[in-house]
């Protein structure tokens, strides 16, 4: 496995609409080992394709805790099939948007059907946290960004404290 390179707000290629994958494969098995890596690594629960400049629908989550066993969700082609009604309010952050935080109201449930790590064809009922994580990572297939989700007055403030962060350094 390798730790793949992070592409960062306002690279383009993060407001692009990515393209089916494809089927699932052994390259494509060790394209998804490399993106949970990179993940890992950048402190993530969860990493989309684009992110990593492949403009590609494949997308990894895990949101378990560090004192958990990690469980890793690979998907290949996801698709929202149903969100409910009922919507939640979450504090959300993105590697590609490094150390800024805003709050983003989502449907609290969503069903994805996608293909896992070996091709084959599964639903995900996803709550709570999940839900927006995985919310979050299909957002990126599509070229969204949480701070789209956001006022424009609120991205605007965002976006000049992350201007803040990169010129002192980080």
């Amino acid at each position: 496995m390798s730790k793949l390179k992070l592409y960062e707000y306002p690279h383009p290629i993060l407001k692009q609409k990515a393209a089916d994958a494809g089927e699932v494969d052994d390259e494509m098995r060790k394209f998804l080992d490399d993106m949970l890596e990179t993940m890992y690594e950048c402190g993530g629960c969860g990493l989309a394709a684009p992110q990593v400049g492949v403009a590609k629908r494949i997308v990894v989550i895990d949101i378990a805790h560090e004192d958990e066993e990690p469980a890793p969700i690979y998907m290949v082609n996801p698709v929202i099939v149903w969100r409910s009604e009922e919507k939640k309010v979450c504090e959300e952050g993105c590697l590609s948007i490094p150390a800024q935080r805003a709050e983003v109201e989502r449907p609290a449930a969503v069903r994805i059907r996608y293909k896992d790590y070996y091709g084959k064809e599964q639903e995900l009922l996803a709550e709570d946290f999940l839900a927006v994580a995985a919310q979050h990572e299909l957002d990126h297939l599509d070229g969204v960004l949480y701070i789209d989700h956001i006022s424009r007055l609120r991205r605007q403030m965002l976006l000049k404290k992350l201007e803040k962060y990169r010129k002192e350094g980080n």
